[in-house]
């Protein structure tokens, strides 16, 4: 439930190229028990024990992550209504982590669960990573309410190199139907000492391993963000979200809106500290 709460309410609709909580209630472990490798693992990311080639390939957004910033302007206190979108009805919300437990709301056949990861190369990570023993946990803080979405550590060096946090829509993990929808939004901050470049990724049938189409896996469709120590809100259209330049296949023109898997939050700088929060993360309809 939300709280009174004075926040600065700034929008930013995409024109580039998202685990989350479990403080209370039901806890599970991340899933990932049906085929092919857990989320949010080394091998899932196309690091750690993955082929060499796969390793190559998620080392390849590090630079380009680090450098790049959204290209549209920010709104301050612009409505959804402002940008041609609209608020769905109540199956639209994924997850403002105000149940206290670490799985997205069960709402329109979901309810996955979140997680983080990190690369083997030094980067630390809180919560601990699934495949290091961990199981998400919400923080306090929230935009306007108690919880919110939060990992922080620090980056390390070599490559490839990698710390987020993320979602599958359905567990155990498979793709999930959501071309009704027209995208996400979410509110999103930095805290004071972060790095603010986190990239969005949506893993879908032609980018993920498990959709049986790609050949060089993990450029998942979605977008560079620069986060502020302020909370703002992020609106991205399906059509909106574009794969990294340079590699990936297939490459394909648009995400899948009816075969996506869930939702990452990925850091890629090298050295940096991060500490980032996510919160009201909602589909958006047209």
């Amino acid at each position: 439930m939300k709280t009174t709460m004075k926040t600065t309410t700034k929008l930013l609709v995409g024109t580039l190229s998202v685990g989350l909580f479990a403080a209370g209630g039901c806890i599970k472990p991340p899933p990932g028990s049906g085929s092919g490798p857990p989320p949010g693992s080394a091998a899932s990311i196309g690091g750690g024990a993955a082929p060499a080639a796969a390793e190559t390939a998620a080392a390849a957004p590090a630079t380009v992550a680090a450098t790049a910033a959204p290209v549209a302007p920010a709104v301050a206190g612009a409505p959804i209504g402002t940008t041609g979108f609209k608020e769905c009805t109540a199956e639209g919300l994924i997850d403002d982590g105000e149940d206290g437990n670490n799985q997205n709301m069960p709402n329109d056949n979901r309810g996955g669960y979140w997680y983080t990861f990190r690369d083997k190369k030094g980067t630390t990570i809180e919560p601990v990573a699934g495949e290091d023993g961990g199981t998400f946990a919400m923080s306090e803080g929230g935009h306007g309410s108690q919880f919110a979405a939060r990992y922080h550590g620090k980056i390390g060096t070599g490559a490839p190199l990698f710390g987020g946090m993320g979602m599958n829509f359905v567990d155990p993990k498979a793709m999930y139907d959501a071309s009704k929808y027209a995208g996400i939004s979410f509110w999103a901050k930095k805290a004071e000492n972060s790095t603010g470049k986190v990239r969005l990724k949506i893993p879908d049938v032609n980018t993920d391993p498990e959709g049986g189409s790609c050949t060089e896996c993990f450029n998942d469709f979605g977008a560079d963000l620069n986060l502020t120590t302020d909370w703002k809100q992020y609106i991205f259209p399906w059509k909106s979200m574009k794969q990294m330049p340079g590699w990936g296949a297939p490459r394909k023109p648009h995400i899948t809106p009816s075969k996506i898997f869930g939702i990452q939050f990925q850091v890629n700088v090298p050295s940096a500290n991060y500490d980032i929060f996510i919160d009201d993360l909602k589909f958006i309809c047209q």
